[in-house]
């Protein structure tokens, strides 16, 4: 803050402030202060124009400070208000600034942003660096002997490594948070505040009311902010290992044993116990497996090279070789040739004429899928005509020229299909789902695929909600509203498969993410292995009523995961939940497997 405030004067009067997982407001007045300056805050919005139109007319006179906060939702005042400043510069008080927040935005004004100063404030990098800054803020009289309880300063330190946690978690992308949090210091200042009051509130005879500190921190201090059910599961599940009566035990750890809570006599010893930490983090402190470090390493590296390619000259330049044009064209013509033929409407309705529920989302896959084929056909065709100059290159064929030559999938094709990693990985996707849709209706009626390749459907809830149906037809006196999935991992790969089952169906095609499967249980991933994801053998799925009661096998300890449809881990791409078994004299369950932060994947480009 004193470093913008001193570049201040060598130009505008003007300062941008881009705030990221901080409050700004606090910084500001503070720094207002010690300068002896007024400073004056204003969140933007619907309606708060006319209020930040007074405070800025007042401060241009006066030299006071105005701090208005996300500006990202009143973009066309922002435009308002650069035209005063730089049409007005002579008019203004030389000790004016205006701070401003905002998030970032397409839109934004470009301007403003060329006569500002630029400050980010992001959380740091790594466990020890994020512990020293929570307990920078910290001090001897106010936090650590604020309290007389022996069990407050175990306490305190294990919220803070577990602000840590949740902070660092983020880089690790969907293996560690299905969506990004933004955790702040709000947070655990209002969760010590709660810890401060239970302890001082406790009756010293009793017991620590664990469940008690469990629900607060993990569904209302930490947890309020949490939104996905997966999510929500793994803070709960920190929280409930990490806050329990072992904890005081000296000879307690985190997920690492190199990670314990040090003795707190004095603010300082905390602070050495911190220096003596690894500047390194293994994936192990958090939970996951030793190989996520390398997986975040390969998506730093693959951002890296996707904004290098984004970037590149799109022109086609003179010189030896084959120019853009020339090497689209070419590949049109060759995919063209390669392309699927289109399905004969009527001869599949014959085909699927008895209204079975598989029968009718076989149809509705099919009607999506020659959709696609239609816009492939039609964008090959019509970018080759623009290439030679038959008809004119629109927005369209631009996107699609550019794209494709850098191996992308254009955007056109993309609302209408699937995402993938690549061009070439895409249409192999293609190729491959219209193979299993021309075999399951080359077979003979009333019969269908030994086992379902999962991955190759737009809509795999309808295909395991059909087979719901077909599953509660099959047993007089089932209600659909009270069928459940059920599944079972089998041994088998898709080639060993003779005879599709009596009641469900086999599913192949799906991988493991976090951890593998060996004789039909979770199993730990070697650092040997270098590889996080792992396929899946078959697993039939089929349904049961609800409440039928578990059998003695399903007592044993089960790890419920998530099947996303790809690798980003969102309410859009969910598909159900399936029951993986915990390998036998497991004593941690299902809770390792948790912060492993394991799911089931229909495919990993």
């Amino acid at each position: 803050m004193e470093k913008m405030w001193d570049e201040s004067d060598k130009c505008s009067p003007m300062i941008c402030f881009l705030s990221m997982g901080s409050d700004p407001t606090v910084q500001i007045e503070t720094l207002a202060k010690k300068k002896t300056i007024e400073c004056n805050a204003i969140s933007m919005g619907q309606g708060q124009e006319v209020h930040a139109r007074r405070l800025l007319s007042q401060a241009y006179s006066n030299g006071s400070w105005v701090l208005l906060q996300n500006c990202h939702l009143s973009l066309d005042f922002c435009e308002e208000f650069l035209i005063q400043l730089t049409d007005n510069t002579d008019r203004i008080h030389p000790d004016f600034r205006l701070w401003i927040t905002t998030e970032v935005h397409p839109k934004f004004p470009i301007g403003l942003l060329q006569i500002s100063i630029k400050y980010t404030a992001e959380p740091p990098q790594g466990v020890k660096a994020g512990l020293k800054r929570t307990f920078a803020g910290l001090t001897q009289e106010q936090q650590l002997e604020s309290n007389s309880h022996e069990k407050w300063r175990p306490l305190l330190y294990a919220v803070a490594f577990l602000h840590t946690i949740v902070q660092e978690r983020r880089k690790f992308g969907p293996l560690g948070w299905n969506i990004p949090y933004e955790f702040n210091q709000s947070d655990f200042n209002a969760t010590v505040q709660f810890i401060q009051n239970y302890l001082d509130e406790m009756d010293m005879s009793k017991a620590m009311q664990w469940k008690t500190i469990h629900y607060m921190i993990s569904e209302v201090q930490y947890g309020g902010r949490v939104t996905d059910d997966f999510d929500k599961r793994l803070l709960k599940t920190y929280v409930k290992c990490w806050f329990r009566d072992d904890m005081f035990d000296p000879a307690f750890y985190f997920e690492d044993k190199t990670y314990r809570i040090p003795r707190m006599a004095r603010i300082e010893d905390v602070f050495d116990y911190i220096d003596s930490m690894p500047n390194y983090d293994s994936g192990k402190v958090f939970g996951l497996s030793p190989l996520a470090n390398d997986r975040y390493q390969e998506d730093t590296t693959r951002k890296v090279l996707d904004t290098i390619l984004s970037i590149q000259p799109k022109e086609a330049r003179g010189g030896a070789g084959e120019t853009r044009e020339a090497v689209i064209y070419r590949l049109a013509t060759e995919t063209l040739e390669k392309l699927p033929p289109d399905y004969i409407a009527h001869e599949v309705k014959e085909r699927l004429s008895k209204l079975e529920p598989m029968n009718i989302f076989l149809r509705q896959e099919i009607d999506r899928f020659q959709r696609v084929l239609n816009a492939v056909r039609h964008t090959l065709i019509d970018l080759k005509l623009a290439i030679d100059g038959t008809i004119v290159m629109n927005e369209e064929l631009r996107d699609a020229l550019d794209r494709m030559y850098d191996a992308k999938i254009p955007t056109v094709w993309l609302k209408l299909s699937w995402e993938s990693s690549t061009l070439g990985a895409w249409f192999t996707d293609l190729y491959a789902r219209n193979d299993q849709y021309r075999a399951w209706l080359k077979l003979e009626k009333d019969t269908r695929p030994i086992a379902f390749w999962m991955t190759g459907f737009f809509n795999p809830q309808g295909f395991l909600t059909a087979m719901r149906q077909e599953v509660t037809r099959a047993n007089p006196g089932w209600s659909l509203d009270n069928v459940i999935l059920t599944n079972k991992v089998t041994r088998m790969d898709r080639d060993a498969l003779k005879d599709p089952p009596r009641e469900g169906l086999y599913v192949y095609g799906l991988y493991i993410e976090g951890a593998k499967i060996k004789n039909g249980a979770l199993d730990e991933l070697k650092a040997n292995e270098k590889v996080l994801t792992h396929p899946m053998p078959v697993v039939h799925i089929s349904a049961e009523a609800d409440g039928m009661g578990p059998t003695k096998q399903d007592r044993r300890p089960a790890y419920y995961a998530p099947v996303y449809k790809k690798p980003r881990r969102t309410d859009r791409n969910y598909v159900c939940t399936l029951k993986l078994e915990c390998p036998p004299g497991d004593k941690a369950g299902p809770d390792v497997w948790t912060l492993r932060g394991v799911a089931l994947l229909c495919d990993t480009k």
